[in-house]
Formats: structure tokens, sequence, C-alpha cells
């Protein structure tokens, strides 16, 4: 992933003048936009939605009212399908937010896909991370590797293998853990109910999630982070996550585990898709027949809300320490997080197929 193009061309888009003529045309005051999500309420990218949908509420013209809706189902699959047939409604009424568990059954040709990332226009591109956790008497064990926890029986609570829960199901099967995955869950935050309820014993949330609903089970000592997945630096190499820099990266975890390797096949398919669902993990869609002046509102708008003094405090708290590209550069990073090298596809389903009987033709 070129990084240092993507950084240049934000930082340049960020502070770049959009056409007042351009904006001026749109007006949006009295009017309410629907941001739809193809998840839950409970998980992060609620969370995400929640954040900016008053920010950008705001910024546009007219300052409009906003409202997050959520359309769960098939992994985000469902609300993805519905958003593309949507693509006549481009007045600027209606944007939607995907996830790498949208992007993902796309990158895997998956046949319940009807959605063409091609036809959408991006408006925001948000990277995320994600922490690990485990109940407090399987981390006492933890010590840097996961070589005495492999004799464990997991239970996982799973959107399923072709959404973003495969960069944790392909994780955990690299460190050589027993996980059974209990698919069907609607949203990370379904996932990590079931954590609380004891119904099941290890458990992932991404960032937002992670530092809105985790954090509270971590301070009352019912959950311990062990290791993050890591972030990708300007030359593409997974360092420690900047919002959670005192937790080792996956990549640390797995050199430090007898029997992970951080290169070959099984790790150059595990990177691809965590570059895919977590350094542009989150993006804001407007749809294809939105005009130029929408799309333009829309963009400036969300540089407004980027480059404003206090985003970064205000994002940190509640998104973690991430780039958010805006307009041009959410293009080009949506464009590399939805193509995926043929050896690193086919590694990753003959993988699925063995381990859990999916096919996807």
């Amino acid at each position: 992933m070129q990084l240092k193009s993507i950084a240049a061309a934000a930082a340049a888009g960020v502070f770049a003048s959009v056409s007042a003529q351009a904006v001026g045309a749109q007006d949006f005051a009295g009017e309410t936009i629907e941001y739809v999500i193809p998840f839950s309420e409970s998980g992060g990218s609620a969370k995400w939605a929640n954040f900016y949908a008053p920010l950008l509420s705001e910024a546009l013209p007219g300052s409009p009212t906003m409202v997050v809706r959520y359309r769960p189902g098939a992994g985000s699959t469902e609300g993805a399908n519905w958003f593309q047939g949507q693509q006549d409604e481009g007045d600027g009424m209606l944007i939607f937010g995907d996830s790498g568990s949208t992007k993902f059954p796309y990158l895997l040709g998956d046949p319940r896909v009807r959605y063409e990332y091609a036809d959408w226009q991006p408006v925001v591109a948000s990277a995320t991370g994600g922490v690990v956790y485990l109940p407090p008497d399987l981390a006492e064990r933890y010590d840097g590797d996961m070589d005495d926890l492999k004799e464990e029986f997991y239970l996982y609570g799973s959107q399923g293998a072709t959404t973003l829960d495969l960069v944790p199901l392909l994780a955990f099967k690299m460190l050589g853990l027993q996980v059974d995955p209990v698919f069907g869950v609607k949203g990370r935050g379904d996932g990590r109910l079931m954590f609380e309820r004891g119904e099941a014993n290890i458990d992932y949330q991404t960032s937002s999630a992670y530092l809105a609903n985790v954090t509270p089970l971590v301070e009352q000592g019912l959950a311990v982070p062990i290791f993050s997945w890591g972030s990708l630096n300007e030359d593409g190499v997974i360092v420690r996550d900047p919002t959670f820099p005192d937790l080792p990266s996956f990549k640390e975890v797995c050199e430090a585990t007898e029997g992970c390797e951080t290169e070959g096949t099984a790790w150059d398919a595990w990177k691809a898709f965590f570059v895919a669902g977590f350094a542009n993990q989150k993006t804001i869609f407007l749809p294809q027949s939105a005009s130029a002046e929408v799309y333009d509102a829309y963009v400036a708008a969300a540089k407004e809300v980027v480059s404003a003094p206090d985003f970064a405090e205000r994002a940190e708290v509640q998104l973690g320490v991430y780039p958010q590209l805006v307009g041009a550069p959410a293009v080009e990073a949506t464009k590399q997080a939805t193509a995926i090298s043929p050896e690193a596809k086919k590694f990753v389903l003959d993988w699925l197929a063995e381990d859990y009987g999916i096919t996807i033709e």
C-alpha cells in the first residue's frame, strides 16, 4: 500500500479549497440526511457513524439534521446490496458507511455480493485498529506469546468467516489456538456481549468500540487486552498501534509464538486482509448519481471537520489515533483496499474451505 502518496495527498487535500460556487450551489437547510450503516447499533461502526454525523451535520451548508440508520444482516452484505440499489438517490440526502466486513466478501467474490465499489463515491476513509482480549484467568498465562494458551478451547462470537472476522480467525489459526467461532452475531458489539455473559472467552473489538465499551471492562478487571493488530507505517510495515502503544502488535506476538511465521503465504494473506480491513476500514460514500456539486459540498464539509483545531483530540477519544482521508485520498485508499493479489485470495479461499467448509463460487 503506497501510504506515502496517500498521506501526501491527504495533507494537500485537507487544505485545498473547494469552489465556492460549487459549494454555494448546495443548501441542505431544513433537510434530514440519512447516514446508513449495515450493522447493529452496538458495534464500532455505530460509534464511528455517530461520531461523524453531528460534525458533518454542522459543517454541511444549511446545517441539516443527520440521522444514523442501521441495516444489519449477512455480515453487512444486505445493507450494502440495499445501498447499491439506491444509486439514483444522489441528492445528498443519503450517505452510506461501510466497513472491512463489507469489503471482504467483495474481495473474495462472495455470490451474495451485488454491490460494486467502483459505483460509489468515497468522501471520507477512516483507518482503525483492533484489540484482542481475554478473561483474567486466561490472561494470567499470557507472557507475550501464546504458547501456554494453545491447549485451551476457545469460543468466539463471529459475524462470519468472510466478514472482518476473517482477520482474527486467521490470526488465531496462525497462533495455533483452538478457536470455535459461533457464527451469526450481527455486529462485533454482539460478540462483546457474548464475552460479557461468559458465552465466549476470546474477543476483539475495533478501536472505537474497544475505547467505548471494553475499557470499562478492563477497569473492572473483567477483561485483559493482550495485543492489537498493529498499524501500518508509511513504508507499509506493521508497527505498534499508536492508539495502544503499550500493547504488542500481532506481528510481535506471532514472532514470539512457536509455529507462527511473519513471512510466507499465510502471513502475506493475513496482511492483505489486514490492510483491506483496517488501513481503510470504514468509508463514507455518496451514491454514484451524486453530482459534482453535492460531492464537493460533502468533501468541503469533511475537510472542515478533520481540520478543526480540536478534531484530533476528539477523534482520539472516540476513534483512536488514525488517518482520516478526505476526497481524492479517500478515493485512492478505497481503490487499494478493494483489490487483492490472486495468491492471497487463493490462500484464503482454500483455508475457508478446509477449516469452515465455506466455498465461494
